[in-house]
């Protein structure tokens, strides 16, 4: 199987991603992981998308993440994406929750790298303000998507509720099974 979970920054996805890959027994990807380089530097898009053709080579894998350049790359060979479309005060809770964290633990993310209260709370950079920024064009670009014929071989699996999310993660496979039979009666 091969799923890309999607939503705006603090949805959920990489605990989401994480969990489904333990699950399902698949290799989780994140495209964050792929993109940053040290000192917050990003990787040139040739090599970034090297790296993501390169980690989609597998016969299924969890990927997690946006990027919207990358759609034709990781939504060639996808099957199932799924979107955390939570409701905009849990998302954002979830962030400043996770930001929070994230500094005051000083945890190490991606090549090196630290999110630090000042930057991701009060700069322009804001991890807090992209967020709130965001999350109307990636609801409206995800809806249109979901209707596009260019990706009618995909499964779009969208979650907006607590109880949608906690269903899923209580069992993945019996979740995944039901929504994909639910569109083949459509």
């Amino acid at each position: 199987m091969k799923i890309n979970v999607v939503g705006s920054s603090g949805s959920g996805k990489s605990t989401l991603g994480q969990h489904l890959a333990r699950a399902l027994a698949l290799p989780y990807i994140e495209l964050d992981a792929l993109f940053w380089q040290p000192n917050w530097t990003p990787a040139p898009d040739p090599e970034f998308f090297e790296h993501i053709t390169s980690a989609l080579s597998a016969p299924g894998w969890v990927l997690d993440g946006n990027y919207d350049r990358t759609r034709p790359i990781k939504w060639a060979n996808v099957e199932v994406v799924i979107w955390l479309d939570l409701p905009a005060w849990r998302i954002l809770l979830q962030v400043l929750k996770r930001t929070l964290r994230r500094s005051l633990k000083a945890e190490v993310l991606w090549a090196g790298n630290r999110e630090t209260l000042r930057k991701a709370l009060f700069s322009r950079d804001s991890i807090l303000l992209w967020a709130i920024t965001s999350l109307g064009p990636i609801r409206r670009r995800y809806q249109a998507m979901m209707v596009d014929p260019s990706w009618a071989h995909i499964q779009f699996v969208r979650i907006q509720t607590q109880q949608a999310l906690t269903t899923l993660r209580a069992d993945p496979r019996a979740f995944l099974s039901a929504v994909s039979k639910a569109k083949a009666v459509e």
